[in-house]
């Protein structure tokens, strides 16, 4: 058995007190979906408890760490960004000199024991299924992922620029349109990069409970003048969006609420919910966690890329593991829209265009 040092933040002044355990885990959750709602339950907490934890820091600290709209979800302030920015880089810095810190006592350990997995640097499209995954990786003996939510094609830039070891993107594989892949390309290369199955998913129309206008597509949106919340420019879902309206020949201005934009698909959600608008486009599973009704345009995959010379590492090896485990299973069997039957598997770029077929 190994002992481990861990982090913990204190507050400097006349005592010394650790931050509330609760709060830093609160912060990551919000960056990554801009819910306080969706942040709570991935944290365990109840609304009530997260929302007097971040008052009572804003009481303490004097300003706000987490910016709270409505119709807008939550967002971290710049003080609230910089604490988590901070915690991710001491945290990736202490990963790094983990295995010489760690003591060891009791038994020898056996077979079944593992070094520290160094910590994966993931920027990723959302995606509701890999945020639950990066919560219980630590309890699946897994890698650290320390993963950072925006667009698919934002995510393959800092990919292709180094700055991250895995990027998450999907691609369409079956809808009422053919699709233009060449976008997802442009990062990736054949000989460099490998692809990792990671789940197919649903996405399409997200309306109110009953669909009562009877929505069947986005000439309707047009036609009956319903207010739209659209994803934000350089998202994968913004691309099938564009293209969808784009192919059926309708006039972008013509839709109410076009420039209106959220980053999340549980944001869109909300939005909808609340009433904020009329209708949005995004995954089965958001709009299943909100009852709200849905009517399915595109079956898309979401892959995630990694060098090629990383597969056979120890912490992208144990990441492929878990994908092709029970739990990760469980996790996709609970979300709608959602199958995870190839999840793990290992496949070269080309399979980006080898999904128009599938």
């Amino acid at each position: 058995m190994q002992f481990v040092p861990t982090l913990v933040w204190n507050l400097e002044g006349d005592s010394v007190d650790a931050l509330d355990a609760r709060l830093l885990p609160l912060l990551h959750a919000i960056a990554a979906s801009t819910s306080l709602a969706a942040a709570v339950t991935d944290c365990g907490i109840s609304y009530r408890a997260g929302w007097g934890l971040l008052r009572d820091y804003q009481r303490l600290l004097g300003e706000p760490l987490v910016l709270l709209e409505r119709g807008r979800g939550a967002s971290l302030t710049l003080s609230g960004a910089r604490l988590v920015g901070a915690d991710n880089a001491a945290r990736q810095r202490l990963a790094r000199i983990l295995p010489s810190l760690a003591v060891g006592v009791g038994p020898a350990p056996g077979k079944e024991s593992r070094a520290a997995l160094p910590a994966l640097r993931a920027a990723a499209s959302h995606d509701l299924a890999l945020a639950a995954l990066a919560s219980a990786l630590p309890e699946l003996r897994g890698p650290e992922l320390e993963l950072a939510f925006m667009g698919s094609l934002h995510a393959l830039r800092e990919f292709a620029e180094g700055r991250v070891d895995v990027a998450g993107f999907h691609v369409p594989i079956a809808g009422r349109h053919d699709w233009d892949r060449a976008p997802y390309l442009q990062g990736l290369r054949a000989k460099r990069d490998r692809l990792i199955r990671f789940v197919d998913r649903d996405q399409g129309l997200i309306l109110p409970h009953g669909n009562p206008a009877r929505i069947t597509g986005f000439r309707d949106v047009g036609r009956l003048t319903l207010r739209f919340i659209n994803r934000q420019r350089g998202s994968g879902t913004r691309l099938l969006i564009d293209q969808m309206i784009d192919h059926d020949g309708i006039d972008r201005s013509g839709i109410v609420g076009y420039g209106n934009e959220e980053f999340t698909h549980r944001a869109v959600a909300a939005t909808v919910a609340s009433g904020g608008a009329d209708v949005g486009f995004g995954l089965r599973a958001a709009a299943a966690e909100h009852r709200l009704a849905f009517v399915p345009l595109v079956r898309e995959r979401y892959f995630l890329a990694v060098r090629a010379k990383a597969v056979a590492g120890a912490a992208v090896a144990r990441l492929i593991e878990v994908l092709q485990g029970a739990a990760f299973a469980d996790i996709a069997r609970r979300l709608a829209g959602y199958r995870a039957d190839a999840a793990g598997s290992v496949v070269g770029v080309d399979a980006i265009g080898d999904a128009a077929k599938a």
